[in-house]
């Protein structure tokens, strides 16, 4: 059985390091280019099942070359892919993603294919009561909904990544045990100027049990209802910080099963998320728990 199950986009991504972003209508040679997999909610569940846990995915992937990729590349990291379906002759969400060495960041263009919209089967359902947390991200929105509502009836936490403005997100986020949006979602949703009022409006409208607001370099803040504070981000070298976001939330799913309190798991997922960003690759560039542990106490921090 699997601790922590999800729903959501997995992406087949082609990786494309060059020394800056190159100019309108010229040529450019790349340093590498190199596969990689994708994802709110699939990069989440490698990071969980990285560090540790059993994950799996739910969902539905076709049998052109990046779907065959995406499921292989579930199972390389031990993400299970017994709840996957296959469905033949269909295009595989995709995207192609420049990194700069130059201002160490990223700059993506996506496709989304033409899968079908994912429909829960029993099996798949069984999956998502007998998981302790299901994450979602916004994406294949109708199992999603379903899903929620399987999961409050069952006592299965759920993680929202609210990373993407997506049509009817408002359907999901009353169903949010653990919200964590980006801030540019936490601004854009509920209209507030700062992210610490936007915590507060979503604490109020939705009840989760934590709003966590990430910030990117600048760390973040989390909000219990009662006390508003923030946790920092960690300086690295970075070299590739795209999927630093759901390695994040993927740590954080980690650290609830794994019994943790919130504020700890901040910590914990602030450091994943740095360690990442050094290597090329959302999955490729996880750190094990050990790595993130040893990452922490060099820095005078304790777990």
């Amino acid at each position: 059985m699997s601790k922590i199950v999800g729903i959501g986009a997995n992406v087949c991504d082609t990786l494309i390091t060059v020394p800056n972003y190159p100019e309108e209508d010229t040529k450019l040679r790349a340093d590498t280019i190199m596969q990689s997999g994708g994802g709110p909610c699939a990069t989440g569940l490698v990071a969980a099942s990285k560090l540790g846990e059993k994950c799996a995915y739910i969902g539905t992937l076709t049998d052109d070359s990046a779907g065959k990729f995406l499921k292989a590349d579930l199972e390389k990291y031990g993400v299970s892919t017994e709840y996957v379906t296959i469905k033949k002759g269909y295009t595989s969400f995709s995207s192609f993603i420049l990194l700069s060495k130059e201002s160490a960041s990223r700059t993506c263009v996506f496709h989304k294919g033409d899968i079908p919209e994912l429909s829960l089967d029993d099996k798949q359902k069984r999956a998502v009561k007998d998981a302790e947390i299901l994450m979602i991200d916004g994406n294949e929105m109708k199992a999603a909904l379903e899903a929620v509502k399987i999961a409050k009836e069952n006592r299965t936490k759920v993680l929202y990544d609210a990373g993407g403005l997506y049509d009817n997100v408002e359907s999901l986020l009353p169903y949010a045990d653990l919200l964590i949006p980006s801030e540019e979602f936490a601004l854009g949703h509920t209209g507030a100027d700062n992210a610490q009022a936007a915590a507060k409006i979503l604490f109020d409208k939705y009840s989760p049990e934590i709003v966590v607001i990430t910030q990117g370099k600048k760390g973040g803040i989390i909000y219990d209802g009662k006390e508003l504070k923030g946790y920092p981000a960690f300086l690295v070298d970075a070299v590739d910080s795209n999927g630093s976001g759901d390695v994040f939330h993927g740590a954080f799913a980690f650290c609830v099963a794994l019994g943790y309190n919130y504020y700890k798991a901040c910590i914990f997922s602030s450091a994943v998320s740095a360690l990442k960003c050094t290597k090329t690759g959302a999955r490729n560039g996880v750190p094990t728990f050990e790595e993130t542990i040893k990452f922490l106490k060099e820095r005078g921090t304790d777990v």
